[in-house]
């Protein structure tokens, strides 16, 4: 079966780079982040948005790992879990679809007390019903219920996102 791509690995990459210089413009003067990346893919992202970040305005972040049981999200483990009273957290993920797994993600982080929590994800589906939309997006898409959004990472970049 032949993969509808909705986006190339070009593609893919302006979006992060240009979602890295949304980040330091809506966060202006902050002089380090923790972007949290939801276990694999979501962790992948935020290495390519660490290093694009660190390219462009040469700033110190600091990344762990979020992981989720998404039929049963009950406790979230993060690793490595330092201190995060009075920082910027940019949760990291590839897909948001009814914003449930950002929602569960987020809260960890509340007993940690930050300055603020912010959220990215590559692509957004328009199912919401959570009460959470992504504060960083690189492609809204429309779909069915039926339909599924996949993205391929590997070796430090997307390799390609499609539409099943």
């Amino acid at each position: 079966m032949e993969k509808n791509y909705i986006l190339s690995p070009e593609v893919a990459a302006k979006k992060l780079r240009r979602m890295a210089f949304e980040i330091l413009e809506n966060n202006y003067g902050e002089t380090e982040f923790i972007l949290a990346g939801i276990r694999e893919n979501g962790t992948a992202i935020a290495h390519i948005i660490q290093d694009l970040l660190r390219e462009i305005s040469g700033l110190n972040t600091e990344l762990i790992t979020v992981s989720l049981n998404k039929k049963d999200p009950g406790e979230v483990p993060l690793s490595p879990r330092s201190d995060m009273s009075n920082q910027v957290i940019i949760l990291i993920d590839d897909v948001c679809s009814s914003g449930k797994t950002l929602l569960y993600t987020i809260k960890p982080f509340l007993d940690l007390h930050p300055k603020k929590i912010q959220t990215l994800v590559l692509v957004e589906r328009s199912h919401n019903t959570f009460p959470v939309k992504p504060d960083y997006v690189g492609l809204s898409v429309a779909t069915t219920l039926q339909e599924h959004i996949y993205v391929e990472v590997a070796d430090g970049r997307v390799h390609g996102v499609w539409l099943e």
